[in-house]
């Protein structure tokens, strides 16, 4: 049998690719993952409305449905053509921000939606997207070499950071900052850098809790200017100048500048027995929740507490407690195995993207979710304050769930058009 050069082996290659399942391609990390969760998620939100007269679980799943479709179509659209993008994608932000200050619509003590039509929009939520575009717009254009370089990132963030700050909305407005360092440090900042960006919060807290902690960390933040900086005498001296004046002022601003029910959002934590009926209620009811579900949970639709809502607006930012009280200690940990294997994923496509601008935004959007995984949980088992931020894509809220989603899009983008050998952590190609 006579075989033409080349032609056999594409005809035979033809035919291989055309029996193979059509499922074969689909990358399952970043895809299946998220559906699992908005597929369970309908379930515990429609838990937590057993006793209501309305249900959100179909929009969830309504939503999840929609933000797939996005995505999809997102995927297919080079990452590349939203460089040039990157200047109105900003002023869209900053006017959707401005917008809540004029026309939004306030609930839960903040102005952060939008009334269009009857779907309430959170532009803060779509603001986080934005905010990571045009980050990685600019650090791949001018990385960061000096410590001159930090002011153009910082100064671009800074106003929609405000905006967010003063609706208010504190939970995004930390998710900006974290977003920000992590990229800083991905784009080739050093990481002895992070830790002095860092430092003056270290050195609030241990004014308010251990001052002599104070003793040994200025002295060694002022050695870590000295060692890392190029001005050695200037940054030691700005180092510690810096440490001791948030050192000084943070127990006068503590006292003055706070108001209460402010200072006891951000401590009751620690102890939440000191207000069981007040501030404390959904710290104590939300680890009570968790811990009835022992190894392997009530099972779904039976959570008791969870039944009898317990726990005001369980659906939003408490979904973890209702979780980890039907499905118990197993579930929980599944789905926090599954957000480390989707944040893992995130990295390697990161890591074989052809851009720096592509490796950027997928390292800015695996930080966002990370650290919303990180601070909504540790909330809901009594290891960090109430800060309002969602648990992505279990957290009932169509504005998160579209932009997680968009989110998904840009980074399978990168995914198709990506080959091994990118930019890593601390440095560029």
């Amino acid at each position: 049998m006579l075989t033409l050069p080349g032609r056999g082996r594409s005809m035979f290659a033809g035919k291989a690719r055309s029996r193979r399942s059509p499922l074969a391609d689909v990358d399952w990390a970043l895809w299946g993952i998220p559906m699992a969760m908005v597929a369970i998620s309908g379930v515990l939100i429609a838990s937590t409305q057993r006793q209501a007269d309305y249900a959100d679980w179909y929009q969830q799943w309504i939503t999840g449905l929609v933000g797939l479709g996005i995505a999809l179509a997102v995927a297919r659209m080079p990452l590349q053509r939203l460089q040039s993008l990157r200047w109105p994608i900003y002023g869209l932000i900053v006017a959707g921000l401005l917008a809540v200050r004029v026309v939004g619509t306030s609930a839960l003590g903040a102005q952060s939606w939008i009334n269009i039509g009857g779907f309430y929009l959170q532009p803060s939520e779509f603001a986080k997207l934005g905010v990571i575009l045009l980050l990685a717009g600019v650090l791949d254009r001018h990385p960061v070499e000096r410590p001159v370089d930090l002011v153009r990132p910082a100064a671009l963030i800074g106003l929609p950071w405000l905006l967010v700050f003063i609706e208010p909305d504190l939970g995004s407005s930390l998710v900006f900052g974290a977003v920000l360092l992590v990229m800083l440090y991905w784009a080739g900042m050093p990481g002895q850098w992070v830790v002095l960006l860092l430092s003056p919060l270290v050195a609030a807290i241990a004014a308010g809790t251990w001052p002599w902690l104070l003793i040994g960390w200025i002295p060694l933040m002022g050695w870590l200017a000295w060692s890392s900086l190029p001005w050695k005498r200037m940054g030691l001296a700005l180092a510690v100048g810096i440490q001791t004046l948030f050192a000084v002022a943070t127990p006068w601003l503590w006292e003055h500048g706070l108001r209460p029910h402010q200072r006891a959002r951000l401590t009751l934590f620690l102890d939440p027995s000191q207000d069981p009926l007040g501030g404390g209620y959904h710290l104590l009811q939300s680890t009570v929740g968790i811990g009835s579900g022992q190894i392997w949970g009530t099972g779904l639709m039976r959570g008791a507490l969870t039944k009898l809502r317990f726990i005001p607006e369980q659906h939003t930012d408490f979904i973890f407690s209702a979780l980890g009280e039907e499905t118990g200690f197993i579930g929980s940990v599944l789905v926090v195995v599954g957000f480390v294997l989707l944040i893992w994923r995130l990295l390697q496509i990161a890591g074989r993207a052809r851009t720096d601008f592509e490796s950027l935004v997928v390292v800015g959007i695996g930080a966002m979710l990370m650290f919303q995984v990180v601070v909504n949980i540790n909330m809901t088992i009594g290891l960090g304050p109430i800060t309002g931020i969602p648990l992505p894509f279990l957290s009932y809220g169509r504005s998160a769930m579209l932009m997680n989603f968009m989110a998904l899009g840009l980074c399978a983008s990168v995914a198709r058009r990506g080959h091994v050998g990118g930019i890593g952590p601390g440095g560029r190609r």
